[in-house]
Formats: structure tokens, sequence, C-alpha cells
């Protein structure tokens, strides 16, 4: 008899269309959501609501809160859901001299610097206008972010760079609270971002270092409230 006909193969589906896990999906969401302060501090989030806006089943909603927990953005009630846990006054000072030994050394790394970290630090500078002209203090944030990460990675660290980088949501939570209280900040923040770069470009370690410290320590400054 003859052969059956070979049945195709279906083709593989390219990971980049394939649909992240439910988990992952309302992970993501509620993340974003505390982030950018959609989701404030002190809002209780149910697994029912969480669920039907995901559109996803309970049982990974409970494994997405559960990751949130133990990252601090989130604190899990039984029976009544999870509670955003806002930004506390120790959370921001502990943020703050963290990012102060980490980026005043890296600003003296960075001195003096490749024309390629120079390239860098002139593009991101650019995207953080951009970003304050089209009003989305969410992505303001991040570029803000992106400004002192390149500098870090560029010290050549490894230790310091990871150790920054898990300041990122903490960082980002507070830029957005900032410059929501604060929306005259945003222009500042460019301001002393340029005399950063500055300094880095004329190759004077210390202004890079005294630069650092006036812009990162008065994020703590703001973030309490008693700037006006």
């Amino acid at each position: 008899m003859p052969a059956a006909p070979a049945v195709p193969a279906k083709p593989a589906v390219p990971a980049s269309l394939r649909r992240p896990p439910a988990a992952d999906r309302v992970y993501t969401h509620v993340k974003d959501a505390v982030l950018d302060r959609r989701y404030q501090g002190g809002t209780l989030l149910t697994e029912g609501d969480l669920a039907e806006a995901v559109g996803v089943s309970r049982t990974p909603v409970r494994e997405a809160l559960l990751r949130l927990e133990v990252e601090g953005l989130i604190k899990l009630y039984p029976k009544k859901g999870a509670l955003v846990l806002a930004v506390s006054a120790q959370e921001i000072a502990d943020v703050v001299e963290t990012r102060l030994l980490v980026e005043e050394f890296a600003a003296r790394k960075a001195v003096p610097a490749s024309a390629q970290l120079i390239r860098r630090l002139e593009d991101l500078l650019e995207e953080q206008r951009q970003k304050s002209e089209d009003g989305d203090l969410a992505a303001v944030a991040v570029s803000d972010r992106c400004f002192h990460a390149e500098i870090v990675r560029n010290a050549g660290n490894e230790i310091l760079s990871r150790l920054y980088d898990q300041l990122r949501d903490r960082q980002l939570r507070m830029g957005v609270a900032v410059l929501e209280a604060h929306p005259g900040r945003i222009a500042a923040n460019i301001t002393e971002h340029g005399e950063l770069l500055d300094a880095i470009r004329a190759g004077d370690a210390d202004a890079a270092a005294q630069v650092v410290r006036r812009h990162v320590s008065r994020v703590k400054v703001l973030v309490r409230g008693e700037d006006r």
C-alpha cells in the first residue's frame, strides 16, 4: 500500500510572538501600576479585580502577588487582598544613602571619560528632554534613571552595578512621586544632568562628585515633602 502522505509540521511560533504566562502578565500589570503610581500606596488590590483586569484566573494572580510581596511592593492579607505599600521615610533615606555611595564613586571613575560615554550621556540627556516635552512622567523617571545607570556601568565594577540595579524599582517609584509633586523638578533635573555631563566632559572629577551629591541629596528632601 502506498505510504500515507506526511502531515506537514505546524510552523513554530516565534518566541517574540508567544504570550507570556498568566502569572507573568499579572506580575507586570501590577508592578508597572505600582511603579508609575496608578496603584498608589494604601490601595487595596483584590484577586478578583486583578483577575478580571488581566483576563486570567485567580491562581496566577496569587502567584504574581507572592512575587511582588517578596520584592517589598505589597503586603498580602489573607481573604482580604494585597495592600500597596507606601514609600517609607526609612526607605527614602536608605536609597539616597546607597545612591550617593555608588554614584559619587562612579562619577569620579568616569574621569577621564571616553568619547563613547560622552556620546551616550548626550543621547540620554536629549531623550530626557524629549520625554519631558511629551509630559509622560513615568517615561521621564525611566530616562532619568538610565542617565545615572550609564555612569555607574561605566565604572566597570560589576558588584556595584548589580547593587545599583537592585535599587531600580524604588528609584523609579520615588522619581514619579517627586515629579508629580514638583513638576518644575523635571527642568531642574535636566539642568543638573547637563552640569554633571559638563564636569565629566571637562575631566573635573571633584566637580562631577559635587554635582552628584547635590542632585541626589535633593531627592530625599523632595520625596519627604520638605521643600515646596
